[in-house]
């Protein structure tokens, strides 16, 4: 199943290596290289799915995503973070996401959560 997925992350490199893993699904990929134009672009069209880097500059992913749930957007938003302290994944999950990945990406963990969320969408 293939859908629209938004990918906020600020690195080139990893938004890059995203891409092409999502692509390769048969997924629509849009970039958003910081937590506003994520935001911005959430709200402007609708997405299946939200991959959400936490560390961001201007707006970070955790307020990118209170945003987008006070906003009444229920897209499912997975983190993703260089983060995987004790602690790190409830933080993401009290901010409003529904899902939790470390980097570095793992192709399976990334298709794994993907296919999880995009089922809930059907």
């Amino acid at each position: 199943m293939s859908g629209k997925i938004l990918v906020a992350e600020d690195n080139p490199s990893n938004q890059k290596l995203i891409g092409i893993l999502l692509q390769k699904l048969g997924h629509q990929v849009t970039l958003a290289e910081d937590g506003q134009v994520a935001v911005d672009k959430a709200t402007a069209e609708t997405f299946d799915l939200i991959l959400m880097d936490m560390q961001m500059p201007n707006v970070n992913g955790y307020d990118a995503t209170r945003q987008l749930r006070e906003k009444g957007c229920t897209t499912p938003i997975i983190a993703l973070t260089a983060n995987a302290m004790i602690g790190d994944e409830e933080k993401c999950l009290q901010a409003g996401c529904n899902g939790y990945l470390t980097k570095p990406i793992e192709r399976a963990k990334l298709n794994e959560a993907v296919a999880q969320y995009m089922s809930i969408q059907v």
